[in-house]
């Protein structure tokens, strides 16, 4: 989800990231739980689609079907909403089920990402452009200044 930030416009601190965790926090506990629900949902329409064609045939819940539909449509609304202002701040979501953000940062004459994972208080680790959330290196005592 997302590309390189190799010619970011803007190079976060970790100070600056830790202002935006309040934000982050509360849009991506509302675009994970979303993307749950409307995994679920699309899960349950596979499965009627399944047993439909297994059976050579049959009826459906129109209702339901409906219903479902319109949820599904407003689940994808909010993440999306909720992606794009994670991204209007800077970031770049790397994992909805994990909720990882990374913002592009300038360390020790390159650029690397530093890396948020939806319930830390304060971000903690950064990895390099060509690596990822397996990858994560602590800050350490100077956080951003190495």
């Amino acid at each position: 989800m997302g590309g390189s930030n190799a010619m970011a416009e803007r190079y976060f601190e970790p100070e600056d990231v830790d202002t935006l965790i309040p934000t982050l926090t509360r849009l991506m506990a509302a675009i994970m739980h979303a993307n749950e629900q409307a995994t679920a949902i699309a899960g349950r329409f596979e499965s009627e689609r399944e047993r439909i064609g297994a059976a050579g045939g049959g009826i459906i819940d129109r209702v339901a079907w409906k219903a479902d539909t319109e949820r599904l449509t407003q689940l994808t609304e909010t993440v999306k909403a909720g992606l794009a202002e994670i991204t209007g701040m800077g970031g770049t979501i790397k994992d909805l089920a994990l909720g990882l953000v990374d913002f592009p940062h300038r360390r020790g004459g390159r650029v690397v990402n530093l890396c948020w994972k939806y319930g830390e208080k304060s971000v903690t680790h950064w990895h390099g452009l060509d690596e990822g959330y397996a990858n994560r290196k602590p800050l350490g005592p100077g956080r951003g200044k190495a």
